[in-house]
C-alpha cells in the first residue's frame, strides 16, 4: 500500500529562528523519521520573491534554511528535499491551474484582502502596491501542492484558507478534465507549539522579535537575556502562564524538567536565574547541531548536491503529472 504524500514548504525570507524549529522543523523531521508518510519538504523560493526584493537576503536565506535542515537530521534518502525554483513543471502547472481558478477566488485571499484595507485605511488606490505575485500566490501555492498528489498539508491556522482554495482549483479542473487531482487537506498540529519572542508577541520575522536558531553560544544568551519580563522581585512567586520564559523552557524541556522549572516559579525564581538556565537548556540541545549547521553552511557543493538530488527525485514525479495534465488541456503532442 503506498505511503500518504505530505507536503511542507518553507518561504526563504529570514534567517531560521526558535519558533520556526519547535513549530515546524522539529515536528516535520521527527514525523518524516517515522517513515509513515512520503515526505516532500521544499525551499519555497519563488514565494519569496513576492515579500523580498532584495536578492542577496533570498539567497542568503535559502543556503541558511538548507543547512538548517540538513544540521537538524533531515534524510534526504528517505525524504524529498528540493528547491522550488529547481522544479520549472511547477510554475507550468501555476498557469494551468491560473487558467482555470476564477478571479472572485483570489479576491477573497486574506493577504490580498488585508493589503486593500490597509491602502483604504492610508487613503492610497486599494492596489496601490500588489503586484500580481501577492494577488495570485494561492494559486502557485495550489501548484506546489497538486503537482506531486500531496494529500496532507501541514499548516497554521492563518494558511487554512490556501489549502481551500487548491482543492477549489483541483475541484474545478478535475470537473473540466476529468479525475486528475488528488484534493489536499489541511493539517493543523494543535499540539505543536508556537512560541512568543523576546517582547511577548508572537516570535516572528515580521515583528523583529526572533531568537535566530544557531547562534554562537555568547549571542544566545544576549538574545535570552532580552525576553521581555515582569517586575517580580527574586522570591516572589511568578506565574508561568504569564511568561515567555516558561514558555520556551516548556517547548525544550522533558516532562520532568518542565515540572521543576514550575516549582522554581512558584518558589520565586530570580528573572536572571531563570534565563539562565533557559540559555542553558537551549544551548545544550542545540550545539551538535549548530556545529553541523556551520559547516553544511560553508559547504556550497554539498549543499547543491543535496538540493540537486532531491529535484532531481521531485521532477521525476512532476513530469508524469505535467504530462497527465498537459494531455488534458489539449496539449499533447501531434503523433
Amino acid at each position: 500500500m503506498a505511503k500518504q504524500r505530505v507536503l511542507t514548504g518553507i518561504t526563504t525570507t529570514g534567517t531560521p529562528h526558535l519558533g520556526n524549529y519547535v513549530g515546524a522543523i522539529r515536528p516535520a523531521i521527527a514525523e518524516s523519521q517515522r517513515g509513515e508518510f512520503d515526505a516532500f519538504f521544499f525551499l519555497a523560493d519563488y514565494h519569496a520573491l513576492i515579500k523580498s526584493h532584495d536578492p542577496a537576503m533570498v539567497h542568503q536565506s535559502s543556503r541558511e534554511i538548507a543547512a538548517t535542515w540538513l544540521a537538524l537530521g533531515l534524510d534526504t534518502d528517505t525524504t524529498t528535499f528540493y528547491r522550488q525554483s529547481d522544479v520549472p513543471e511547477i510554475t507550468e502547472l501555476s498557469w494551468i491551474l491560473t487558467c482555470v481558478c476564477a478571479k472572485g477566488l483570489m479576491n477573497r485571499s486574506h493577504a490580498y484582502k488585508a493589503a486593500v484595507q490597509a491602502n483604504e485605511q492610508s487613503g492610497e488606490d486599494p492596489d496601490f502596491g500588489v503586484t500580481m505575485g501577492l494577488f495570485s500566490y494561492p494559486i502557485l501555492m495550489a501548484a506546489d501542492i497538486l503537482m506531486f498528489n500531496a494529500k496532507k498539508v501541514p499548516v497554521g491556522r492563518d494558511q487554512i484558507q490556501h489549502i481551500e482554495m487548491a482543492r477549489d482549483m483541483a475541484q474545478r479542473f478535475n470537473h473540466l478534465y476529468g479525475d486528475t487531482f488528488v484534493l489536499p487537506e489541511a493539517v493543523i498540529a494543535d499540539d505543536v507549539a508556537v512560541l512568543s519572542g523576546l517582547d511577548g508577541r508572537k516570535m516572528s520575522k515580521s515583528y523583529g522579535n526572533t531568537i535566530p536558531l544557531f547562534l554562537p553560544e555568547k549571542k544566545l544568551q544576549k538574545h535570552i537575556n532580552k525576553i521581555k519580563t515582569n517586575l517580580l522581585e527574586p522570591g516572589e512567586a511568578k506565574d508561568p502562564a504569564d511568561s515567555t520564559v516558561f514558555e520556551i523552557w516548556q517547548a525544550f524541556a522533558t516532562p520532568e524538567q518542565t515540572a521543576e522549572m514550575r516549582q522554581k516559579f512558584a518558589d520565586g525564581i530570580a528573572w536572571g536565574q531563570a534565563k539562565k538556565d533557559l540559555f542553558e537548556l537551549i544551548n545544550s540541545q542545540l550545539a551538535p547541531a549548530r556545529e553541523r549547521y556551520e559547516a553544511i553552511l560553508n559547504d556550497g557543493e554539498y549543499l547543491e548536491s543535496e538540493l540537486k538530488k532531491g529535484a532531481e527525485k521531485a521532477r521525476a514525479q512532476a513530469a508524469i503529472m505535467l504530462a497527465k495534465v498537459r494531455k488534458a488541456v489539449g496539449l499533447a503532442a501531434f503523433k
